[in-house]
């Protein structure tokens, strides 16, 4: 009998290669559609097609897993589908074309994460302090792509981006096919609906807090890579800032059951957002200064790494039994996936009109109002160390 522990490389592969597609398509995929003739605003329609389809494809596929039974299903259709939606744009140069293709490989893409996150989660069961570790494989797989894409794209067409995705997009159906069952235990609150978890103060501020946060990185997602390029950086240093944040963020996943030893998991989320301030000022004002804007991104551990550990911990403890799956789902369309939309939207014309540095003090008010927010609410917030 296979063990418990042989599972994990099939977890791990699954997160490598959904993160590889990230590190793809995050910083590059706004120069391919640049190569297109595609005006900043137009690219940030575009780039937010994805946040879009987080916002709303998750809590339907969510709905359906917890429904079946069989959210393992759900992941592989999912993933099978979003790799043949994915052919499409091989055939589109236009903005509807093009607008079209993205919509419909993000409404399959954006449906596995949330569902593989409770998978791990419930794999992992006590041990879930752990859920950094086999999470850091998703960081290896966005470093790999990055850094690789970013010094390859120095010597080959911007079109060659369409294969590599297409690969990746292979590797995430085939992992999804290996991903272990688990087996969800009943809970008290099973008979609950989802919204009487939503409505409570603490699972309300965690909501707002991380949709701030997300709204506070749509213009780092979508314009980061034009900005650098735009100030005389490399497309190879740009893939290496990429990768250096990711590199951080991987230490501080290793490093999560340490931090839980000494925080609480709503601390962690407050010091990540005020960390977040700093750092897009950083990223808005000191962008000649490489020092400071190795500075910025050496803070990715924070703003993502130990953010989002915290978070989908956080969420796990709210959303118990057959609700998981919804949990994760909603936490995804609420937060990461409206927060992502709106803040993509408007940092084109935030920079085509105020400019980059003003877009990206915009980002830094967003993470403060999240950082008042947990203080207004970390005292109602009832979880234990984990």
């Amino acid at each position: 009998m296979t063990t418990h522990k042989n599972y994990h490389w099939r977890i791990a592969g699954f997160y490598f290669f959904y993160f590889a597609f990230v590190g793809m398509f995050a910083p590059y995929w706004a120069l391919y559609l640049k190569s297109l003739s595609f005006g900043v605003i137009e690219i940030g329609m575009l780039m937010s097609v994805q946040p879009v389809m987080r916002m709303v494809a998750p809590s339907l596929w969510g709905w359906l897993a917890d429904h079946t039974g069989d959210r393992l299903m759900v992941v592989k259709l999912a993933a099978g589908l979003s790799a043949l939606t994915y052919c499409a744009v091989f055939f589109v140069s236009g903005f509807w074309g093009m607008l079209l293709a993205l919509a419909a490989m993000s409404f399959f893409w954006s449906a596995s994460m949330p569902l593989v996150e409770a998978t791990t989660l419930t794999y992992l069961g006590k041990q879930s302090a752990n859920y950094g570790r086999l999470r850091s494989w998703g960081s290896v797989g966005f470093i790999v792509a990055v850094v690789g894409l970013g010094y390859a794209l120095d010597y080959i067409a911007i079109r060659w981006l369409l294969w590599v995705g297409l690969v990746i997009m292979v590797g995430i159906f085939l992992f999804a096919r290996l991903i272990p069952p688990t087996e969800t235990e009943a809970h008290h609150s099973d008979e609950q609906p989802v919204w009487s978890i939503v409505k409570q103060p603490q699972v309300l501020a965690l909501f707002g807090a991380c949709f701030l946060m997300a709204l506070a990185h749509g213009p780092y997602y979508t314009f980061y890579t034009i900005y650098l390029v735009d100030h005389g950086y490399s497309k190879g240093a740009v893939g290496a800032l990429w990768a250096l944040g990711v590199i951080c963020e991987i230490g501080v996943f290793f490093l999560m059951p340490w931090l839980l030893c000494h925080a609480t998991l709503p601390q962690i989320l407050t010091v990540s957002l005020a960390l977040a301030v700093s750092r897009f000022l950083l990223i808005g004002w000191c962008v000649d200064s490489l020092v400071l804007v190795l500075l910025a991104q050496v803070l990715h551990a924070a703003t993502f790494g130990a953010f989002h550990a915290a978070a989908v911990a956080l969420v796990h403890h709210y959303f118990r039994g057959r609700h998981q799956s919804r949990g994760q789902a909603l936490f995804g369309s609420l937060t990461y996936g409206a927060g992502g939309t709106l803040g993509g939207l408007i940092s084109g014309p935030l920079w085509q009109h105020w400019g980059a540095s003003l877009m990206y003090s915009m980002s830094a008010v967003m993470a403060l109002l999240g950082v008042m927010l947990m203080l207004w609410k970390l005292r109602v917030v009832e979880t234990a160390r984990e």
